[in-house]
């Protein structure tokens, strides 16, 4: 970790590098401006992409994981930059985790603090807290979330009214001609060949990119040998916004109703209450992981039920563990479509 700070302090005459911290958490450094705290502390070491055979999502058993060093950029809309400086109560979060989350919010609210700690680097705070999977959220030392969370599912949870105001804003849209449910890329392809015949168009889904956020190899989609998966969904966005399309992400529809007359509009209900309107509607919501459905497997989600031998399975270690189902290894498999991972 020294000499990974000496490197970057000798990259810039802008950045010093001091070296007399008291920080109870040794190795531990912590990033600020020049007469700012902005909170932000890493108790780990960022391991680079390729520099082993692991999953993206987890390169050593860790509480949490910084940030990717790919450089991309967190769902930091204008809207949720105010909110995250707005929102956040005097003294409320530690918030440890892995990818940038509360990082930028330390960053743009000086009375949020973030650590992230590495569980190989501090086993015994593993230990001690039972963590059973990777990432593992606490918010002033209590138990916030765990496995993967966009900001925007962080400033959910903390800003309770925000399902109110949501439902609100979105009962003003009016009617589509076409409204797509559905975010990941046959969401995104319907909503770009709608809105290139100039027809209203909107597309809801609780995460544009759908399930290539969760996976960093993709390879061999057509005309694309290799890509990330992060990179991947933001292209997608990307095009999607290029048209004229009202993207809606973060809700999770509830149930559709069929137009009451021929020639009607269609109702797409969403959790938080709001109805949204369409004359036709593409239901485009993808795959997700596949589950057993056995009693107790969503109730011990993250909590000793886990999905990434590479991510959570070296919190195991020593302990009696069933696996269930079988799988190439992904350090040896080619992966062939954008729902798979490969390193």
């Amino acid at each position: 970790m020294r000499a990974l700070l000496d490197d970057i302090g000798s990259l810039s005459a802008l950045i010093t590098v001091r070296t007399d911290g008291q920080d109870t958490r040794r190795p531990s450094f912590q990033i600020s401006a020049a007469g700012a705290d902005m909170g932000v502390r890493f108790a780990a070491i960022r391991w680079a992409t390729n520099s082993a055979p692991w999953c993206w999502r987890c390169s050593r058993p860790a509480v949490t994981r910084p940030r990717s060093s790919r450089g991309h950029r967190p769902d930091q809309e204008p809207q949720r930059r105010v909110r995250v400086r707005d929102l956040y109560e005097p003294e409320l979060p530690q918030l440890p985790r892995r990818r940038a989350g509360p990082q930028p919010d330390a960053v743009l609210n000086p009375r949020v603090h973030h650590v992230a700690i590495d569980g190989g680097l501090f086993q015994d705070e593993v230990e001690a807290r039972q963590i059973m999977a990777v990432p593992t959220v606490y918010l002033n030392g209590q138990p916030f979330g765990s496995g993967r969370m966009e900001l925007s599912e962080i400033l959910s949870k903390i800003d309770t009214g925000a399902a109110a105001r949501d439902a609100a804003r979105l009962a003003t849209k009016d009617a589509f001609d076409v409204l797509i449910v559905g975010g990941g890329p046959a969401g995104a392809a319907a909503a770009i060949y709608a809105a290139r015949k100039g027809i209203r168009t909107g597309i809801v889904a609780e995460r544009v990119g759908g399930q290539t956020l969760d996976t960093l190899g993709i390879e061999n989609f057509i005309s694309v040998m290799e890509t990330e998966g992060p990179k991947f969904a933001a292209a997608l966005e990307a095009h999607v916004r290029s048209y004229d399309v009202d993207v809606m992400n973060g809700q999770r529809a509830q149930a559709l109703e069929p137009a009451a007359t021929p020639g009607g509009y269609a109702t797409v209900t969403l959790d938080n209450g709001a109805e949204l309107k369409g004359r036709s509607v593409i239901v485009a919501t993808g795959a997700r992981w596949r589950n057993v459905n056995v009693p107790g497997e969503q109730e011990y989600r993250n909590k000793g039920v886990a999905y990434c031998p590479h991510c959570d399975g070296p919190l195991f270690k020593g302990k009696k563990v069933a696996v269930i189902g079988a799988a190439t290894p992904v350090s040896r498999r080619r992966s062939t479509s954008p729902g798979s991972c490969s390193t």
